[in-house]
Parts: C-alpha cells; sequence; structure tokens
C-alpha cells in the first residue's frame, strides 16, 4: 500500500478462518457444537443447548449495536435449565481450556501467512484481526496459535466480549465500530478476507482484498474487492 495509489492506508484488517488460517469449516463447526454442549450434557441436553447458541448467534448478527455481544448472549442463553451463567460458566471455561484444542484437526496452518503479517507489522501498519466475535477471547487466541501468528501487537482482536456488533450482510456495524475504536477513517483501512461478510466492507469506503482459492464465489449484491489474490500477493502489493 505504500505506491502512490495506496499511500493512505494506514490499518490492515484480517480475517481469520480461511484467510489466516485453513479451515475445514463445516467439520470445524458441528465438532465445536458437540464438543461444547457435550461439556454441560449434564445439564441440558445437547440439542437444545446447541438451538440456545444458534438463537443467541442470530440475536447478536440483528442487535442495533447498543450492547456487548457477550451480553446478548448471556440474556438469551440463560438462565439454563434454572441455572444462572454464574453457575453455567466453570464448565464452559473447563471446555474452552481442556477440550476446545480438539478441533485444531479441522484447520491448517498456512506457511505464509505469519511472514505477511510480519511484513505489515514490519511496515508500520496498524492491525486488526477482524474474526467474527461470536466466541470469548480464547478461542480466538487459540486459533490465531494455530495459524503461527499469535504473538504479534494487535491493535484490536474482535471478541464476543469486547464488539457490539458482528459481521452481517444487512448492516455494517461491525465495521463501522471498528474504525471508531482505532480512529482511522474508511479509506485508511484495508480489509483482508475471503468471502462476502468481508467484502460488504468496501460499502463503507474501506479497500477490500480477497483471498482467492477455495473460497466460494461473492454474492451478486458484494462489492467487486479493490484486490484479489493470495495472501502472497497481498505481500507483494503492501
Amino acid at each position: 500500500m505504500r505506491d502512490k495509489r495506496n499511500s493512505n492506508i494506514k490499518a490492515i484488517l484480517f480475517d481469520l478462518d480461511g484467510t489466516l488460517l485453513d479451515v475445514e469449516l463445516d467439520k470445524f463447526i458441528s465438532q465445536y457444537f458437540e464438543l461444547l454442549a457435550q461439556s454441560i450434557a449434564h445439564i441440558i441436553p445437547p440439542k437444545k443447548f446447541i438451538s440456545k447458541i444458534i438463537k443467541a448467534s442470530k440475536a447478536i448478527e440483528e442487535s442495533n449495536g447498543k450492547h456487548l455481544n457477550d451480553d446478548i448472549y448471556s440474556k438469551v442463553c440463560f438462565p439454563l435449565e434454572g441455572y444462572s451463567r454464574k453457575e453455567i460458566q466453570p464448565f464452559l471455561d473447563k471446555f474452552y481450556e481442556n477440550d476446545f484444542s480438539k478441533l485444531r484437526k479441522w484447520t491448517k496452518r498456512k506457511p505464509e501467512a505469519r511472514d505477511v503479517v510480519q511484513t505489515v507489522f514490519d511496515k508500520g501498519y496498524d492491525v486488526v484481526i477482524a474474526t467474527t466475535p461470536l466466541l470469548p477471547a480464547t478461542a480466538i487466541e487459540q486459533r490465531l496459535e494455530w495459524a503461527g501468528v499469535a504473538d504479534f501487537p494487535y491493535r484490536l482482536i474482535t471478541t464476543i466480549e469486547n464488539s457490539h456488533a458482528t459481521k452481517s450482510l444487512t448492516h455494517l456495524l461491525y465495521y463501522d465500530q471498528i474504525l471508531d475504536k482505532i480512529g482511522y477513517p474508511p479509506e485508511a483501512c484495508l480489509m483482508v478476507g475471503d468471502e462476502d461478510k468481508d467484502m460488504i466492507a468496501k460499502r463503507l469506503g474501506v479497500k477490500t482484498f480477497l483471498i482467492t482459492g477455495r473460497n466460494k464465489e461473492l454474492s451478486p449484491n458484494i462489492p467487486e474487492p479493490t484486490y484479489k489474490g493470495s495472501l502472497y500477493e497481498l505481500k507483494s502489493l503492501i
């Protein structure tokens, strides 16, 4: 971004899954729900709990941005079978501490990811991990570790605990709030991702870079990415 046409870029936002980390997403998500539900199966039937989690995720996506995602999750999911969140949380914490790592087998490190992130930092950009903030910080930090990029001083990592919106195809609150937190106008930012909910940031004026490969085709109503290519091609651009 340091050539004449891109010299105004100050911050780079990276999606995580499919961008910095290869993920077999369908298997990852189904196994995540199964393992999480099993961690409190002695309290609530797994199908019932998974239904609650899905309902909470939808409520977060449809929120007006005034409440923390974690507060919405708590309001939708608790009390759970008469138990408060305070009573249930130790079982969930234990899951993330001991069992979340079992999901690593559905991911694969991208050899180029660390090199690209290192280059971005070396060139002085502010860097944001703009991953869907529906999971707690520990789950995101573990996935950053799997990707080999956990030890960088990111300006912001979006999590369920610090976000008031999530990625959506119907509104841009998530990106609005990131820009507000890092203090840059849209035109000073580049969003790097592999799907519709990443590329939609262009509607705000954010430049976008689509990671090509196994990702699905973008929907017709999604703005054409500013750039396309691999992570290695992103490195050559910056």
